[in-house]
């Protein structure tokens, strides 16, 4: 008799320890005894990196997110030479290029250097490095929490489904977000991440020329640089201060003067209205969300425990 009931618990155990070795939950400390020295070497190169040009910044922010949409935060949009990297390089969300990859690269190198072998991730290198690059352009502070692990293989999903376009309108935008579990404030918090970086003249050039809901001085100042046809590639910022984490971003919005379809749209008649002017009079309101949302994007379906592996050239599948 006395046996059953601690067979089962000892079962119950055994299942719960299975249970946790496939699930851990992300923490802030989980490098605190692994290995102290990666996140301050982290922290040193994106520092270097922003500083020698302010739009990396923007850049390494972007392949956390996209990186994140596509499959969940598992470094999959680093692999290379697969049908991984092209789709995601081409895909129509992509609001520039995909760029700031050689900077990952370095980041690897420096941090497994200093921790004497790889045991830092590389979807972790890129939550850390997204965190550090609005830090460095002045923005919040929030806490990344870490553990996940990489893919082995490349994202079978196309990025052109999954990915915000430029030229979404607030329902599609509400509900890209929502497929990921994120709600429209957080779709609001983390369009804020434009208040950073440049966009291409070929992603504004239709709202630029055809819009009705944009401010007429702005869409002729916009056009001097970016012409009808040709011109693709020229940039111009998303606000007025596209190396500083402000809140310029928001104010530009109530003024008709976002600069893709799809950042108007945060600011057309629609339920985001009033948190777009809540955000553009209160950086504190605007920095608190923006941290919590990050944080909630970086919980995207992160493979944990011994799923995946720790990638030793971010580039390819060890």
């Amino acid at each position: 008799m006395g046996m059953a009931p601690r067979f089962n618990f000892l079962l119950h155990a055994f299942l719960c320890l299975a249970l946790a070795t496939t699930s851990f939950s992300l923490s802030p400390k989980f490098y605190d005894n692994l290995c102290p020295q990666a996140l301050p070497a982290i922290k040193r190169i994106v520092e270097a990196a922003v500083h020698r040009e302010p739009r990396m910044g923007a850049s390494l922010l972007r392949l956390h997110f996209h990186d994140c949409f596509v499959n969940g935060c598992d470094g999959s949009l680093l692999l290379d030479s697969t049908s991984a990297f092209e789709i995601e390089k081409n895909a129509r969300g992509n609001f520039n290029s995909v760029r700031g990859f050689e900077v990952v690269d370095q980041i690897k190198a420096e941090v497994d250097r200093v921790c004497g072998r790889p045991v830092v991730s590389c979807a972790d290198i890129l939550a850390v490095a997204a965190r550090d690059s609005v830090l460095a352009l002045g923005g919040p502070r929030w806490k990344v929490r870490l553990g996940r692990r990489d893919s082995t293989t490349a994202m079978e999903e196309d990025a052109d489904s999954v990915l915000p376009s430029a030229s979404m309108d607030l329902p599609a935008l509400i509900s890209n977000f929502k497929n990921q579990g994120l709600n429209t404030r957080d779709l609001v918090a983390l369009s804020g991440g434009h208040t950073i970086g440049l966009s291409q003249c070929v992603i504004f050039r239709n709202r630029i020329y055809n819009a009705t809901n944009i401010d007429p001085a702005f869409a002729k100042e916009r056009r001097a640089t970016c012409p009808r046809t040709g011109g693709n590639t020229n940039l111009a910022p998303f606000d007025p201060t596209p190396a500083r984490f402000d809140t310029a971003y928001f104010k530009n919005l109530v003024k008709e003067r976002g600069l893709l379809t799809s950042d108007q749209a945060l600011f057309s008649g629609g339920s985001t209205d009033k948190l777009v002017e809540t955000y553009s009079k209160n950086l504190d309101a605007f920095w608190v969300d923006f941290g919590k949302s990050m944080i909630k994007m970086g919980n995207i379906k992160p493979l944990t425990g011994n799923q995946g592996q720790i990638r030793v050239n971010c580039k390819k599948v060890n």
